[in-house]
């Protein structure tokens, strides 16, 4: 094949490859199209089997994509042996002899294979390599590796190209926070002012979640939710400190009063923003009833915004099982029946359904933010909460450590690290792994801290040894999310295998020693 041949070739396979308008969300897809483009049209002697190998800022190897091969995640290949030994990528195509996993599939058997590595480069810095697999013997001639130094300057720039999608992903997310944390900020500001608990914002939040999720309503919608559920009393900045934080009952007038915090929040809450329109929406009719005897406005039934009805029954469920100023807290028992029966009255009936259908995640969410310093020697049986999802790090009772309540938080840990891993191996794409990151890290600091309060309370003589290794943790998750903003597609395995690492780990070796508590703490 002559140069000019030679060129016209590669920009055909570059346009086919990208015909395809998403392409570029999954390098899998690539994959798979650069191997039928060049079994159809191209005379080298490839098996139709290979993988994209990215490095990660610590000069270590990560399978991105693949085709032919299982990925590494379920093979446990690690490519490490040979030239990925070291981090410099080369400059020129190289052929390699090692053993990789069979082409059966096996994640037990593997075989000696030949690789074709082509480098793969962004503004002249090496960042990894496709690796396509050969038949043994195979050496290029120099017409056929002209022809594989143009295709890996060509895949570097569609690599490039998927990188700098993700990468963006991760930046509208980064986008959509700032503005979702400006509207928190106001919350902040009248949660500060009641009496009402952090963690009651928290708990409701949550509840609500769990409800939306049972009745359905779209993954979208349940993140403008998540993000305005806490506003739903925003209003309560404009009431005079003596009727909000009154000790008692309000007065009739009192309640009067009390309940313009509706309408101060609808007034707070301006502008046409989906996010802010879903917050107005709540902090307004939140009171509002199914039979239309609610405030401000009256609304009935379905006239009652969808997110509003859902905060009610969450925002009415943890009031009754709260502690407050003037009231004991109910059981669960009994805020459930009662609800219950109001269903159709106070209460649309189809999430009071969703309610009941989620009791299990609902029981979880009051034992992970409870308002008391965790007592070593309460217990705790809770109902277990359906997954229905492969897992990457499994619980299992040799990981208890004796103390219910930690051992509730770390199995939420591990299923907040679950849906990590069902989102990166469906291939969801950045801006969800960004968003579960972050989310991973705000639970850990809720269950730092509160195992921190634990250890103090009663007097953990490890205490600082902890105190070191959750701070540790807390800044290698924020690295994590650093690196989605320059290589997305390998910071997401990388954080993966450490998660699983560190917190087997950890639990192991460190929160193991909680258990001397259960038999000498002093209540």
């Amino acid at each position: 094949m002559d140069k000019e041949n030679e060129l016209l070739a590669i920009s055909k396979l570059v346009f086919e490859l990208t015909m395809s308008g998403d392409f570029s969300a999954d390098l899998d897809v690539l994959l798979d199209r650069l191997f039928g483009i060049l079994g159809k049209y191209y005379d080298l002697p490839l098996e139709p089997r290979g993988a994209i190998l990215l490095l990660n800022p610590r000069g270590k190897y990560f399978q991105v994509a693949q085709s032919g091969m299982e990925p590494s995640w379920k093979s446990g290949f690690q490519w490490e042996a040979g030239i990925f030994a070291d981090a410099s990528i080369s400059e020129t195509c190289r052929i390699e002899d090692m053993r990789i996993p069979s082409a059966s599939g096996s994640a037990s058997e593997k075989s000696m294979a030949r690789l074709i590595l082509l480098p793969l480069r962004i503004e002249g810095q090496g960042i990894g390599y496709t690796a396509l697999v050969t038949p043994p013997g195979y050496q290029p001639d120099p017409a056929q590796l002209d022809f594989l130094t143009d295709l890996a300057h060509a895949l570097s720039g569609l690599v490039n190209r998927t990188l700098t999608l993700e990468t963006l992903r991760v930046r509208e997310l980064e986008l959509e926070e700032a503005r979702a944390n400006s509207i928190r900020t106001l919350g902040a500001a009248a949660e500060y002012r009641d009496s009402v608990t952090g963690w009651h914002i928290m708990r409701m939040t949550n509840i609500a979640q769990a409800i939306a999720k049972a009745l359905g309503l779209p993954e979208p919608v349940r993140e403008l939710l998540y993000i305005a559920a806490p506003m739903h009393d925003v209003g309560k900045i404009g009431i005079a400190d003596a009727i909000l934080l009154k000790p008692a009952k309000l007065s009739a007038e009192e309640f009067e009063v009390m309940k313009t915090h509706t309408t101060i929040g609808v007034n707070i809450l301006t502008g046409n923003d989906p996010l802010l329109a879903a917050a107005r929406e709540i902090a307004g009719s939140h009171h509002e009833r199914w039979d239309g005897k609610g405030y401000p406005q009256g609304l009935k039934g379905e006239l009652i915004p969808i997110l509003a009805r859902v905060c009610s029954v969450a925002d009415v469920f943890d009031a009754l099982t709260s502690t407050r100023p003037y009231k004991k807290p109910w059981t669960v028992e009994e805020a459930a029946a009662w609800i219950a029966a109001q269903s159709g009255k106070h209460f649309d009936p189809a999430v009071v359904d969703a309610f009941n259908r989620s009791m299990p995640e609902i029981l979880r969410i009051q034992a992970l933010y409870c308002d008391d310093i965790i007592d070593p020697k309460q217990a705790v049986t809770l109902p277990p909460v359906e997954r229905g999802k492969e897992d990457w790090v499994s619980w299992n009772d040799s990981l208890s450590v004796g103390i219910g309540t930690i051992d509730e938080h770390h199995r939420y840990l591990f299923d907040l690290i679950n849906d990590l891993f069902d989102v990166v191996i469906k291939k969801r794409g950045s801006r969800n792994v960004a968003r579960l990151i972050k989310a991973l890290d705000a639970y850990a600091k809720v269950h730092f801290r509160a195992e921190e309060m634990m250890m103090a309370r009663y007097g953990f003589e490890g205490i600082k040894c902890q105190e070191q290794q959750h701070h540790a943790f807390e800044e290698k998750v924020q690295d994590f999310y650093q690196e989605l903003h320059t290589n997305p597609l390998v910071a997401q395995f990388d954080i993966l295998l450490y998660l699983r690492s560190w917190l087997v780990n950890h639990i192991q070796t460190e929160d193991a020693k909680l258990r001397s508590l259960v038999s000498t703490c002093v209540a």
